[in-house]
C-alpha cells in the first residue's frame, strides 16, 4: 500500500514539473534562476564571494576550508559523542557475552549451531558456524575500541573537552 502511495505522489509530481516546463517551451520563455544559484562571470556566486553562495562566507560546509578540505580533526564533536559511543560499546559487549537466552549473544549462535547440526542441517549449520566465528572475532575488537575510548575520553579532559585552545 506504502508503495502504491509512493509512486502515485512521485507520478503526480512529476507530471506537474512536465506541465509546467511545457507551458514555459509553448510560449516561448525560460523559467526564471534565482540570483542566488546563478554564477556571476568570474566564477563567483551572486555574493561575489566563492562557494556555493548559500552562507556567504566562501565555505559552503561547516568545517570545511576552501575547496571542501577538511580543516579541523572533529575533536570537539568526538568529545561529545564519546559517553554515547561508550555506552553502545559496552551494550554491544554485554549482548555477545549474554546467555544463550539472549538475542545476539555468542552462546545463542552456539547452541543454535548445535541444534542445527544434531538435526543434519548442514547448511545451516555451516551458516551458523560463520556467523559465530564473525561474532567471537568482534568481542576483541570492541575491547580494543572501548580501551581507545577511554584514552580518547581522558585527552577530552585534559584539553576542555576538544574546545579549540
Amino acid at each position: 500500500m506504502h508503495r502504491g502511495k509512493s509512486a502515485a505522489v512521485a507520478l503526480a509530481a512529476t507530471a506537474a514539473l512536465l506541465g509546467t516546463a511545457g507551458l514555459a517551451q509553448a510560449d516561448g520563455s525560460a523559467p526564471a534562476s534565482s540570483p542566488a544559484a546563478t554564477p556571476n562571470a568570474d566564477g563567483t556566486g551572486a555574493d561575489g564571494k566563492g562557494g556555493d553562495g548559500k552562507r556567504g562566507d566562501g565555505k559552503g560546509a561547516k568545517g570545511r576550508g576552501k575547496g571542501g578540505k577538511v580543516t579541523g580533526d572533529g575533536a570537539k564533536a568526538l568529545c561529545k559523542r564519546a559517553p554515547k559511543i561508550d555506552r553502545r560499546l559496552e551494550r554491544a559487549l554485554k549482548r555477545l557475552r549474554g546467555p544463550e537466552t539472549r538475542r545476539g549473544s555468542i552462546a545463542r549462535v552456539k547452541k543454535r549451531a548445535e541444534n542445527a547440526k544434531k538435526a543434519g542441517h548442514t547448511e545451516i549449520a555451516t551458516f551458523l558456524n560463520d556467523r559465530l566465528k564473525f561474532r567471537k572475532a568482534l568481542v576483541p575488537t570492541l575491547e580494543k575500541r572501548q580501551k581507545d575510548l577511554a584514552k580518547v575520553q581522558k585527552w577530552c579532559t585534559a584539553h576542555h573537552h576538544g574546545s579549540a585552545s
